[in-house]
């Protein structure tokens, strides 16, 4: 019967979205007053069949997977020029990618510094691959990838550590990466927009130069785990509330305090100074409240913020452009935004 569950459930997967909403019909998941696209609710329903949302696999096993699906449900993006290169981190060099527009001028170009998700375990440059492909052509800009060092092998405060050594590397290095110096923007999915959030947190306290702009999909910026949200999708196959509670255990160790602003930024006391933010959010991800309260504090600090809300969606959905249509439309938004911001 399972074997049966999972052929029906990968066939809705891959049907277009029309039939699937057809099939789905008045069963389409309704939490919190937002019903689940078709396409992000089959996606949800073959996760659930496929693992226990309660039961995290163990690192490695998570890894395997989540470079499996991401392939498996991912379109390649060939229409750029790729250039693999290294880039400094607080305990030596770090891999990164370098992505450019196929038509690009030759020379500096406006730059996003990428810091992929995965939950502070998990992810590499090759599972964003097509993403940091897709920002930089729509957008007609650079993209670099960056791969920070994963807990727990690496735990914090790691990953912040090496995602500030290459922001400033940037700069130190911008006619070498092809960077414009004044038009840099720091983005990132989840936990890497966690890392993102953070890192601008860092650059205010110690007076550092601030990035042109932030991009900021589906944030992961509280530690408290408490926000309407985060209790009504605990269950949820994508991202379930012990997921959340793994990763955060396996990042930050039994010593460090979740509530710090390197940890939590919407816990930070002040978050004045930062540049204009692209936010974006999904209705049925754990991790829509805190999301949208974020682009509210940054709001109310003076930084200009442009709210991307995708009220059917589920996490990491932007990974999934081969089986959920919508996925490309929120890219587009992005590119569009990070087009109008740093080239005007």
């Amino acid at each position: 019967m399972k074997t049966l569950k999972l052929i029906w459930a990968l066939m809705l997967v891959r049907m277009p979205s029309g039939l699937a909403r057809y099939f789905w019909d008045a069963a389409l998941p309704v939490r919190m007053g937002r019903r689940a696209d078709p396409k992000a609710a089959s996606v949800a329903q073959l996760v659930g069949l496929v693992r226990d949302p309660n039961q995290p696999p163990s690192v490695a096993e998570s890894r395997v997977q989540m470079a499996g699906f991401v392939a498996r449900f991912d379109r390649p993006e060939p229409q750029v020029q790729r250039r693999d290169v290294t880039l400094p981190g607080a305990a030596g060099e770090r891999p990164a990618r370098i992505y450019r527009p196929l038509d690009a001028a030759e020379g500096p170009l406006p730059t996003l510094l990428y810091f992929h998700g995965g939950g502070w375990v998990q992810g590499s440059l090759d599972t964003h691959d097509a993403l940091c492909a897709k920002l930089a052509r729509r957008a007609g800009m650079q993209v670099l990838s960056y791969s920070y060092r994963l807990a727990p092998e690496h735990p914090f405060p790691a990953a912040p550590d090496d995602v500030m050594m290459a922001y400033q590397a940037l700069y130190a290095q911008a006619e070498t990466l092809g960077v414009d110096r004044h038009k840099i923007a720091v983005g990132g999915d989840s936990a890497g927009a966690n890392l993102t959030a953070s890192l601008l947190w860092s650059l205010s306290q110690d007076k550092r130069r601030m990035p042109a702009a932030q991009l900021l999909f589906y944030p992961a910026v509280d530690g408290r785990l408490t926000t309407p949200s985060i209790k009504a999708f605990a269950d949820h196959p994508l991202l379930s509330l012990a997921r959340i509670e793994g990763y955060l255990d396996l990042y930050l160790g039994p010593d460090v305090d979740r509530l710090q602003p390197r940890v939590s930024p919407f816990l930070a006391p002040d978050l004045s100074g930062q540049p204009p933010a692209f936010v974006l959010i999904a209705g049925h991800d754990p991790l829509w409240d805190e999301g949208e309260a974020y682009a509210e504090r940054l709001e109310e600090a003076g930084s200009a913020v442009t709210l991307a809300r995708f009220e059917g969606q589920v996490h990491g959905f932007l990974n999934l452009t081969k089986v959920i249509p919508e996925a490309d439309v929120a890219i587009d938004q992005a590119a569009a935004w990070l087009r109008q911001v740093l080239q005007g």
